[in-house]
């Protein structure tokens, strides 16, 4: 992998950084970060993995062939004009920006840049994302290994239709939120019921890890591992009961289409660079 500068230096730049160091696919001397002006936190990233920061543009592009566009999309739009005169042919523009589209970019830019569009989510903290890359007409074969190469170093990639991307943030992209949301009910639940905090928790962690090993290792589908459990006049088909009764299935249906209205939605305010 070759030399990589990062535009933005929030959670999922570190997540990215981090993946790449620990596994080796590109030299922390290879990697240099800037942001909008938090000195502090490149500094932090610069003493915990080694990388290489500046406020330099000349710096920043010097003999670098990746640029990850890393910042909140809402300041996309300085961000490409600060970049836009130093960006050649031979770079591969890599943005994980939620709802900036590959023709937003393609129109910031004004040159024919191979640009790949990507979703991860938080849990490229510990290289366990659920990643969906799109490409741009411009990317190269091997530009394209290079970005599944990048995204495996922090789990899982699958390439998608751009159009799907949207949906993609809905579901994995906000994904985790989901979980911790459901975590939490089901810790203030124990505490009701008298379960112990610290141990109710090891407890609902397992139980989704086993749960998630279970999905990913069965040929079976959610419902039948559902009704495998669920036996009749028994404990898990009177939860269930309440479940449905609640409408949390159609809830979480509907949340999953909010948060894909809502990508679309910044998409549209973000569209013109």
């Amino acid at each position: 992998m070759k030399r990589i500068a990062f535009i933005g230096a929030g959670s999922m730049a570190e997540a990215m950084i981090a993946g790449m160091v620990k596994t080796g696919l590109v030299e922390s001397k290879n990697i240099i970060v800037t942001n909008k002006h938090d000195e502090q936190k490149l500094q932090r990233l610069a003493h915990t993995y080694g990388v290489r920061i500046t406020y330099n543009r000349e710096e920043l592009f010097k003999d670098t062939d990746i640029i990850v566009l890393a910042m909140k999309p809402k300041d996309i739009k300085s961000a490409i004009s600060d970049i836009r005169d130093y960006l050649k042919k031979h770079h591969l523009l890599v943005s994980v920006l939620a709802g900036v589209s590959l023709q937003t970019l393609e129109e910031g830019v004004g040159k024919q840049i191979p640009i790949v569009r990507a979703m991860p989510n938080t849990s490229a903290t510990i290289q366990k994302s659920a990643t969906a890359i799109s490409f741009n007409r411009w990317v190269s074969e091997k530009q394209k290994q290079i970005a599944r190469e990048l995204f495996a170093a922090i789990g899982l990639v699958t390439e998608v239709a751009e159009e799907q991307l949207d949906a993609v943030t809905g579901l994995s992209g906000s994904g985790p939120a989901y979980i911790y949301y459901i975590v939490e009910a089901m810790e203030e639940s124990a505490e009701q019921i008298g379960l112990e905090k610290d141990k109710a928790k090891q407890l609902i962690v397992q139980t989704l890890i086993g749960a998630a090993e279970m999905l990913s290792m069965s040929e079976k589908q959610p419902s039948e591992l559902r009704e495998a459990v669920t036996s009749p006049g028994g404990t898990t088909e009177a939860g269930i009961r309440m479940l449905d009764q609640r409408k949390v299935k159609e809830a979480l249906i509907d949340c999953i289409q909010a948060a894909t209205k809502q990508s679309k939605t910044l998409g549209e305010r973000l569209r013109v660079l």
